[in-house]
């Protein structure tokens, strides 16, 4: 024979320098979920994380970072009694998120440091947009994206990024923003993202599920992108582009990877991937019952993630997967 695709498999020296794709620390985003108490609170649903006081969002963020993680994305859990209607406590510059994002970027300043802009964590009826007559309405509720993104950028957030999936929100944000002196602040618009049935455990973590009350829509459908749509996510990640994202986030992750394998090709901005709550919870309780090795699929998924076409990936088995690659280093 005088092909044999073997000889390019032989060695762990010939595979890594043969190969395709490269997993590193560097490409790998640590989401934390934030909380005002002073002691972590362990998530069920989500095995090995947990609502992190500030000096445990520090201490994850200072191991994250030791182990060559660059960025981390922050999600608050906002108690009851600061929610409203208009997700005004978002706004509040001694709040839940202004706090850890100065505590962080005082700690260590070159950690980037990603904010959510979105209202459900604020908002009593746990949707991204405003609630009015029982509809979302899109237009009314941009005004409130853009002082949400204006209040993080002035409180040191590298990083902002629009997860509602309103129209018109990134230059709305983008907009407000050059207006307010932060044109260095970069957007991570969450262009494709999908009304997926993987957020569970997320919406566990942040108290953040559509509240079942008459006239509040009882899911987000009508705003998060239907999962049988493929060419919607090019519209989205063209309008995205023309309105100054910087990046374009792709969420969920490994079911989706035919998009973020289009975006890729369709658009000269960096690809972000989010492997959500409910992909990460499969692997732990997969892992947990003794079915799969945890840090070996766990791997295995973040590479197909950079395959398709992902720059960046947020993934909370981020810390996992950096110690991992150090030891699996040929």
């Amino acid at each position: 024979m005088l092909r044999r695709p073997r000889r390019n498999r032989s060695s762990p020296s010939i595979r890594a320098l043969v190969a395709e794709q490269r997993l590193t620390p560097a490409k790998l985003v640590l989401p934390m979920f934030i909380h005002d108490l002073t002691q972590d609170v362990p998530i069920p649903s989500m095995p090995q994380c947990s609502r992190l006081s500030l000096q445990g969002c520090l201490d994850k963020a200072r191991e994250a970072f030791e182990l060559g993680i660059r960025g981390v994305a922050l999600f608050p859990h906002i108690p009851a009694a600061l929610r409203d209607e208009r997700a005004r406590e978002s706004l509040n510059p001694d709040g839940l998120t202004a706090r850890v994002v100065r505590a962080l970027k005082r700690e260590l300043p070159e950690l980037v440091v990603i904010t959510d802009v979105a209202m459900d964590p604020y908002s009593i009826f746990g949707h991204d947009g405003l609630v009015v007559g029982g509809v979302i309405d899109n237009d009314a509720t941009l005004p409130i994206l853009a002082a949400m993104a204006v209040a993080q950028a002035r409180c040191g957030a590298d990083v902002v990024a629009p997860s509602d999936m309103m129209d018109g929100r990134v230059q709305a944000i983008r907009e407000a923003l050059d207006a307010s002196g932060y044109q260095h602040v970069l957007i991570l618009s969450y262009c494709a993202k999908y009304a997926s049935s993987f957020y569970g455990p997320f919406r566990d973590a942040l108290d953040s599920a559509p509240r079942a009350e008459a006239n509040v829509p009882r899911d987000k459908r009508t705003y998060q992108m239907d999962p049988a749509n493929a060419r919607e996510a090019l519209r989205e990640a063209a309008l995205d582009e023309a309105e100054g994202a910087d990046w374009l986030m792709v969420k969920p992750g490994l079911p989706y990877l035919d998009i973020i394998s289009a975006l890729h090709r369709a658009s000269p901005l960096p690809i972000a991937a989010y492997q959500v709550s409910g992909e990460y919870a499969m692997l732990r309780a997969a892992s947990e019952r003794g079915w799969i090795d945890y840090e070996q699929c766990l791997l295995e998924s973040l590479l197909a993630l950079r395959r398709a076409g992902a720059e960046i990936i947020l993934t909370y088995g981020a810390c996992d997967a950096a110690r991992a690659l150090r030891t699996s280093a040929p």
